[in-house]
């Protein structure tokens, strides 16, 4: 009877230790589950955040120091030790260095506003993926935020330093920008205010402007060159001065084209 008893005991007590074993198994299985699980998720909204920066993007959160100001919606910038022309979207300013137009009606006004506004200073840049990262002259496409989050573009519409302009497809803050324009005009600011320019003379609309190319002449932009010496020898071959610059290699007007080749 006491080895039956004692038989029964042992029994027991190795299904209770099989059962212990089990459970504790199952949570230490349940812990690393959750624990993958919640690796999965801070993944993925990591992964969502890089996306998102991409398109809102990742430009925001650095700093760029404004190397030169070229003229009011055209800035160089310093990118990793590399300098970058910027051509600010939706906005538009008067012309001050195109090759083959006079300066415009209160574009040095802009120029000077703009170079006041960001001469010495730091931008953070914004993209806009329906406007693409470049423009066929292979300038980066932004929006332009000063250090302080001052919004260049917008400011040099509300100010009337500049028109509203859509190349193409709408963009991020296309509303904004027509409805600053929209204020500007009433309120007869910079550009707008009466007696400024004369009548017919407002600045022409980039897209708007069509140079004209001497014959058999193939346009050409700094991507079509290895090296900034080969832009410079074409440059000089064209004329080598603003004024035959047809393919617009001498952004700056100071004579030296594409320097941001090697």
């Amino acid at each position: 009877m006491y080895r039956a008893f004692l038989y029964i005991l042992i029994v027991v007590a190795a299904l209770y230790a099989g059962w212990s074993s089990v459970i504790v198994n199952d949570i230490e299985v349940d812990w690393n589950e959750e624990a993958s699980s919640e690796e999965v998720i801070v993944g993925s909204s990591s992964a969502a955040e890089v996306s998102s920066d991409k398109t809102t993007p990742v430009q925001l959160r650095a700093s760029y120091k404004v190397l030169k100001v070229i003229d009011g919606d055209t800035i160089v910038i310093d990118i990793d030790g590399t300098s970058e022309t910027v051509r600010m979207i939706g906005v538009d300013t008067p012309e001050t260095v195109h090759p083959s137009k006079a300066v415009q009606c209160f574009g040095v006004e802009a120029s000077d506003q703009t170079k006041a506004w960001l001469t010495g200073q730091s931008v953070k840049l914004e993209t806009d993926s329906s406007q693409g990262e470049r423009d066929k002259y292979g300038r980066l496409l932004a929006y332009v935020f000063r250090a302080d989050n001052l919004f260049i573009n917008q400011k040099l519409i509300t100010e009337g330093f500049a028109y509203e302009y859509t190349y193409n497809l709408p963009y991020k803050y296309q509303a904004e920008f027509k409805a600053a324009e929209a204020n500007a005009r009433t309120d007869k600011r910079g550009l707008w205010a009466e007696g400024v320019c004369a009548e017919g003379s407002q600045a022409v609309r980039t897209s708007q402007i069509v140079p004209t190319y001497p014959s058999g002449h193939m346009d050409k932009d700094c991507s079509d060159f290895s090296t900034q010496a080969e832009a410079q020898a074409h440059f000089e071959a064209g004329g080598g001065s603003p004024t035959y610059d047809y393919d617009r290699l001498d952004g700056d007007h100071d004579g030296v084209v594409c320097e941001s080749l090697p």
